[in-house]
């Protein structure tokens, strides 16, 4: 019984937001930790559409630059000089 099981730090939890937190306080927290975790989302969301578009950006680029290479016929006294 030498550690706290998770009983005794939800105690310590709401006597700790009784003292400190005072009236409206709580509300105000959960409010501020919602608006920050809808802002990381969002973040996410855009980094994710982002990296995508230039990834497909690239790979047009890349495609309408390179065109096919045409195969060459080597001889059989090029292919022994080589």
């Amino acid at each position: 019984m030498g550690a706290f099981s998770i009983w005794h730090w939800v105690i310590v939890l709401v006597v700790v937001l009784v003292l400190f937190g005072g009236k409206g306080k709580i509300s105000s927290l959960m409010a501020d930790f919602g608006k920050g975790l809808k802002s990381f989302k969002k973040n996410i969301k855009d980094d994710a559409q982002s990296a995508d578009s230039t990834q497909n950006s690239a790979i047009e680029s890349n495609a309408d630059s390179a065109a096919p290479a045409e195969p060459t016929a080597v001889g059989k006294d090029q292919a022994t000089n080589s």
